[in-house]
């Protein structure tokens, strides 16, 4: 059955443990989003990703692999810095993934990125661009960049400084680092956690999911240099995008575990593996 719990989950982790997460560091990282706890944090086995943003904080991520591992997932949370929720509801999805919480075809090799900017989220107050006051999510070389990421920067958002794509592609280190996993894990799906908006966004080939949890499918567009863009259209890698519906406060623990309860159901149905 769906619901049926794996027997087995075999946990991976990207380093050995002298790279684990220093307490202090889940510290940190609570005090900053909401709906967390240190223990969640801490039960996560965040380790050193040895990738270090423009201000040279440690990006931390984990990897959880179920048995006869098929599948290869990428969950990016926090991208922008100010949708601290974001890097809650990923944590909370390392939990459920280690719990094995639920039955596939295909076991899932899932890594886990919950807070790709930190720079942003550690900000006074969080902001959505990083150090160098670039908008992540308009920094993937989709084509023609040097074009359209600009025009549409100055055109389309007025030259808004929270939107800047960069005055380059792949200018910083925290979008390169989404690059080398989309070119080295090779990742059959990619989960972008972001908000406020309260929908579900989708690029890229295949049926995308009509819903998850509370949260329905409303395919907002196509941006220059987005994340959608570069690893949907250009990579040919779906793409889910997840706008939960407030940036300071997470869902109800029920409505976290129905989310993911139907991106597996989804995932079932419509990702295989190649």
């Amino acid at each position: 059955m769906f619901y049926r719990v794996f027997l087995s989950v075999l946990v991976a982790t990207f380093c050995v443990a002298s790279w684990a997460a220093d307490p202090r560091i889940c510290r940190d990282y609570v005090s900053r989003i909401p709906g967390g706890s240190v223990a969640l944090c801490e039960a996560a086995g965040l380790t050193d990703l040895k990738v270090r943003s423009v201000q040279g904080r440690t990006l931390w991520g984990t990897d959880v692999r179920t048995e006869n591992a098929g599948l290869r997932v990428l969950v990016l949370g926090g991208i922008h810095g100010d949708e601290m929720s974001s890097v809650s509801l990923v944590h909370h999805w390392i939990s459920l993934a280690r719990q094995g919480v639920a039955d596939m075809p295909h076991g899932v090799h899932w890594r886990f990125v919950p807070s790709l900017n930190p720079d942003g989220l550690f900000a006074h107050p969080s902001k959505r661009v990083n150090a160098r006051g670039v908008d992540l999510n308009r920094n993937f070389p989709t084509p023609n960049w040097s074009r359209d990421a600009k025009d549409y920067w100055e055109k389309r958002t007025r030259r808004d400084p929270r939107r800047w794509p960069g005055k380059t592609p792949l200018s910083e280190p925290e979008s390169k680092y989404v690059v080398d996993q989309i070119a080295q894990f090779k990742p059959h799906l990619i989960v972008s956690v972001h908000a406020p908006f309260g929908v579900l966004d989708f690029d890229g080939p295949t049926v995308p999911p009509s819903r998850l949890g509370r949260l329905y499918l409303d395919q907002v567009g196509i941006y220059p240099g987005s994340l959608g863009n570069y690893g949907g259209v250009h990579k040919g890698v779906p793409v889910v995008t997840i706008e939960l519906g407030s940036a300071s406060q997470l869902p109800q623990d029920g409505e976290i575990r129905q989310m993911w309860l139907d991106l597996l159901r989804w995932m079932t149905e419509r990702i295989k593996p190649q």
